[in-house]
């Protein structure tokens, strides 16, 4: 079994940045005292940082899904997407069951989320993605082979430009989010692959939105461009 380490970025576990999150944190803990109910931290390779050259930014942790596991996307149909989605292309090994410390290892690649707190009806707020933008600015800095980007839904998208901005040849509203799109950016360790895909949750797959081949197709062009 492999559990994957905490990298630098991760917020403590009483982060107070955003009143409106850490109020409802200390209500998952009262009605929950079972479930994780803290900043989900990075889930990144066995082998550490330095063997991540893809990294993964979701939204937030699910309120039953990574909100009461500890690791990201881990407890919702979300994750059973996304984690088949990475074993597929190499970039996971091992059996995902839905708990953090089932066999699955990340393989290339790391996951995080824009947002490191659940919040409320899943929907975080203008100031609280700009609070945890510092978390993911320094979560992108810790990976020095790092060559792309996928940012699941726009609110990832825009949040991670924004975290890239100082190395961006072109302001972030430059680079529009369209699934399946590629753009040519820059990071802290040089030139970036930056993928845009709907996010892989159940109300974008019941919608027809998002299907599993095209989230998979995210994938299989972004495993043709790294290799």
């Amino acid at each position: 079994m492999t559990v994957s380490a905490s990298v630098v970025a991760d917020p403590g576990r009483n982060c107070p940045l955003c009143p409106r999150l850490v109020a409802f944190r200390e209500e998952a803990r009262a009605r929950e005292p079972g479930w994780f109910n803290a900043p989900v931290p990075s889930f990144v390779p066995g082998s550490g940082p330095r063997s991540a050259r893809v990294l993964i930014v979701g939204l937030a942790p699910g309120l039953r899904g990574a909100n009461r596991t500890g690791r990201p996307f881990t407890g919702d149909y979300a994750g059973d997407l996304l984690y088949d989605t990475l074993i597929s292309y190499g970039f996971a090994t091992g059996k995902f069951e839905a708990r953090p410390d089932d066999s699955l290892t990340l393989i290339d690649a790391a996951v995080t989320n824009a947002v490191r707190c659940v919040p409320p009806e899943n929907k975080p707020i203008g100031a609280e993605i700009g609070n945890c933008r510092q978390f993911l600015e320094t979560t992108i800095s810790s990976f020095p082979n790092l060559a792309a980007i996928v940012a699941l839904g726009r609110i990832a998208h825009e949040s991670a430009l924004r975290a890239l901005k100082p190395h961006l040849p072109l302001a972030p509203s430059a680079y529009r989010f369209v699934h399946g799109a590629i753009h040519e950016v820059a990071g802290p360790s040089g030139p970036l692959l930056f993928t845009d895909s709907y996010h892989c949750s159940r109300y974008n797959t019941n919608t027809g939105r998002l299907t599993p081949e095209m989230f998979r197709s995210v994938f299989s062009a972004l495993r043709e461009r790294i290799g």
